[in-house]
């Protein structure tokens, strides 16, 4: 059948056989190619989302594609009842990149943020704490199963799921005095403490300067494990490979996943010292985790990542595009805001804008994220050079002014 007469053939948007998880906008892609998608009428588009941080190469990157083929060929799953080379091999890659020391795979964020959680809980049996505490942040999001919804924040996002998963408390994110008074409050009951470094979910809210280093000094003198979700922020979108280098400090557990593969499925917690030494065989797993293909795979973005030295251009092309949008926007009283780190940029406006990711597409075929209704939040691949730099500005500026 051909490409064409298949497409023909496809439920119409109304009829989709899909639950109704998303509302996706009425459009269908059929290939992409470094920043730019195609959709069905052959109409090109750039992506200025990137799969919300996950194709970070681009889309169909040569090498990518090569490495999936061959791989396709040879060996796409076996048990984890056997020795992997391929996971073995991004497993010892990964705890170079981040100073860890052993990694779990997984399929997905949050799944890796699950491990983490369960991390904690042993962490909590081995100092003898029976009903222990996590410290999460307000605005946080750390997926949508269970456990990670519980230490996620947001009625939208958590209605309909009570009864959550209880132990966790939270504190407004940034806020080192609501830290030292919940420690006060709550004392040995608190065994960990689980943020992400920079919040993307909730629109791009970046923590005052220092702010990692004090909570690493915070958890070290109370015995908690430090627990950063970098599945958004981690592999270059900020401008460094993980945002918590930027404060030359080491969690003692680190999750990450979305642009680990590209767009294949993977996801991966790492941990260090004590945490790392926490799981005994049978206390957890995962069926497609660590599965040569995604492995392989994220070997060859890491490969891409290191050879282009795209953290590096990620960094100058994000402080390049703040500083255009800054001056674009500058005269647009109702945009509160404009702040970001790398190619990981929110844009606030007074009022809601979810509108604005139909027009984009419309009127100049771009792609775009709001989040939390009122944030226009920018994570476009980490290869964009300056053309769709500015291609995204003159865009942004007819849309916003």
């Amino acid at each position: 059948m051909s490409k064409t007469a298949f497409f023909d053939q496809a439920p119409s948007f109304s009829s989709s056989r899909l639950m109704k998880t998303y509302q996706p906008l009425p459009i269908r892609f059929v290939k992409g190619l470094g920043t730019r998608l195609w959709d069905q009428e052959e109409q090109e588009y750039l992506d200025a989302v990137a799969g919300v941080a996950v194709t970070n190469v681009g889309h169909s990157h040569p090498s990518v594609l090569e490495a999936i083929t061959q791989q396709a060929g040879a060996l796409l799953h076996v048990s984890n009842h056997y020795h992997n080379d391929w996971a073995e091999q991004l497993a010892y890659r990964l705890t170079k990149l981040t100073g860890m020391q052993q990694v779990f795979f997984g399929n997905s964020g949050a799944e890796a943020n699950e491990t983490a959680l369960k991390l904690a809980r042993l962490h909590a049996k081995r100092l003898g704490v029976d009903h222990p505490l996590i410290v999460v942040m307000e605005r946080a999001f750390h997926g949508r199963t269970l456990g990670a919804l519980s230490a996620s924040d947001g009625l939208s996002i958590q209605a309909g799921f009570s009864p959550l998963l209880e132990g966790f408390v939270r504190i407004p994110f940034g806020d080192t005095i609501a830290l030292e008074t919940i420690t006060s409050r709550y004392g040995e009951r608190i065994v960990a403490l689980l943020t992400e470094p920079i919040q993307g979910e909730s629109g791009i809210h970046l923590p005052p300067p220092g702010y990692l280093k004090t909570l690493r000094r915070h958890c070290t003198s109370h015995g908690w494990l430090l627990m950063l979700d970098e599945i958004q922020t981690g592999l270059g979108r900020t401008g460094d490979w993980f945002a918590f280098q930027r404060e030359s400090i080491v969690p003692d557990v680190l999750t990450l996943a979305k642009s680990l593969a590209n767009g294949i499925p993977i996801g991966a917690c790492l941990a260090i010292g004590e945490a790392a030494m926490l799981f005994s065989p049978g206390q957890h797993g995962s069926t497609f985790g660590g599965n040569p293909l995604a492995c392989r795979v994220g070997c060859t973005v890491l490969d891409i990542l290191e050879r282009d030295a795209l953290p590096a251009h990620a960094n100058h092309q994000g402080q390049l595009l703040l500083t255009r949008l800054q001056e674009a926007l500058r005269e647009a009283s109702h945009v509160r805001s404009i702040r970001g780190c790398g190619l990981m940029i929110g844009i606030e406006l007074a009022q809601p804008c979810k509108h604005l990711m139909l027009e984009a597409l419309e009127q100049h075929h771009l792609l775009i994220n709001v989040t939390r209704d009122t944030t226009i939040r920018l994570l476009p691949p980490l290869v964009l050079d300056n053309n769709d730099l500015n291609i995204l500005v003159d865009a942004l500026r007819d849309l916003i002014v």
